[in-house]
């Protein structure tokens, strides 16, 4: 059996040779002096040549935001360190975005692009986003309980504005909203203030040897999520962080049901996952649906959950053609394997309940998985009514304290698969 359905990789952006060093537009290093207006005024004198390389060479170098242009690739060198600011008005004025699944307006990414493309992020250098100081707001984001009710009551997104501290809304690390041939490669991402890397709606979006670290108290800091993405490449990544490692995401209804955005065609592999909640995971939000999805050839160590999908009544779509092959996992606290239909991370709003618009779940093939240890082998959890459908597991081998655990699941099949006693 083989769910998945190959397709093109996608394209590297086509950046032109010109080089522009954000010296020459009166960067300073140190950490001392905020290079944001340096730093655009670079962008922008690329731009206007019809685009190319800017630099940042090494040292130490304070900013604002970063916002992206078209054929515009930003170079961090081998001993470069963009360190964002962390004062919040250096992220305004608000942009159009998306967050937890809906779109508004809020504080500026740190990175951010929109409706552009043939874009970059690369080198060897680092992104520091010394987000201690935006961790708290996770207790304190009145903004957020808004912005979930103006989804479901559908107030129109000129509306949905936040952009204060009395809010609470962070924003991600880097968003590329509405783009096409997107790549972030070779850089290490640190402390981000929520999610790290969220593509939303975007075509050919190329992640490469890049490395995420958050630690284990920083809420929401997942690491690499693609959501409502098209022909996605994620391979060669290190992620240790504080929420899922490597999330594939659709969007939260209402708003993901207009805009129609699967996330599709995917390929994860070489990635390796120190701790997170999940190692490879697709969820909670996915009102637009997920399929085509092929992850290989990836390790997930230390992590709450080693492969997780998960969502819940009241999302709507689908989820399936998923394939996970040759996943080697350790010291998992939880699951080795997780699909859910029952989510709990959020209100439910009545929707399990009344079991109104569940996602279609099916088509899932999970083959050479190895695991030294889990709490629970594997946790299939569907619905009266609405069950998991067509889920293969073949050669697989998972130690854990616990063995299969199933509850309305049609068409599960084990081959050549073993649960032992850990």
């Amino acid at each position: 059996m083989s769910v998945f359905t190959p397709f093109p990789l996608p394209p590297r952006p086509t950046i032109p040779a010109l080089s522009v060093n954000i010296r020459e537009h009166g960067a300073q290093p140190g950490g001392e002096v905020l290079n944001t207006a340096a730093i655009a005024a670079a962008i922008d004198s690329c731009s206007l040549r019809g685009g190319g390389r800017v630099v940042v060479p090494p040292g130490l170098w304070l900013t604002g935001a970063i916002h992206l242009c078209n054929h515009v690739e930003l170079h961090v060198e081998e001993g470069a360190e963009l360190r964002f600011s962390q004062d919040p008005a250096h992220y305004l004025p608000v942009v159009y975005q998306q967050r937890g699944g809906i779109r508004c307006f809020n504080y500026s990414p740190f990175i951010y692009a929109r409706r552009c493309h043939d874009i970059a992020v690369t080198g060897s250098g680092i992104l520091n986003g010394q987000g201690a100081t935006w961790w708290p707001w996770k207790h304190a984001q009145p903004g957020m309980v808004h912005l979930f009710a103006a989804n479901r009551e559908r107030l129109p997104v000129e509306q949905r504005v936040y952009g204060t501290p009395e809010h609470g809304v962070r924003p991600p690390f880097l968003q590329a909203i509405g783009c096409r041939d997107v790549l972030v490669e070779g850089v290490t991402f640190l402390n981000s203030p929520s999610w790290t890397l969220h593509p939303v709606g975007c075509e050919n979006v190329t992640v490469r040897g890049v490395t995420i670290k958050n630690p284990p108290e920083a809420h929401n800091t997942d690491g690499i999520d693609p959501d409502g993405c098209r022909n996605v490449l994620v391979e060669h990544c290190h992620v240790d962080t504080g929420d899922d490692a490597i999330c594939l995401k659709s969007g939260r209804e209402p708003d993901a049901w207009d805009a129609g955005s699967p996330c599709e065609n995917v390929v994860v592999r070489h990635c390796h996952v120190l701790a997170g909640h999940g190692g490879f995971v697709i969820g909670s939000e996915t009102a637009a649906g997920v399929r085509n999805v092929l992850v290989h050839d990836c390790t997930f160590d230390g992590t709450d959950i080693g492969v997780r999908i998960k969502t819940r009544a009241g999302r709507g779509a689908f989820i399936r053609n998923v394939q996970v092959d040759n996943v080697s996992m350790r010291r998992i606290q939880k699951e080795a394997v997780l699909v859910t239909l029952r989510y709990g991370g959020e209100a439910l709003d009545g929707a399990v309940g009344e079991l109104k618009d569940v996602p279609d779940v099916r088509d899932i093939l999970l083959r050479g998985l190895r695991c030294d240890h889990a709490g629970t082998a594997v946790r299939l959890a569907g619905l009266p009514g609405h069950p998991l459908r067509s889920i293969r597991f073949e050669s697989v081998v998972i130690h854990a304290g616990e063995g299969l655990v199933q509850e309305d699941v049609e068409g599960l099949v084990l081959k050549d698969t073993t649960f032992e006693a850990s």
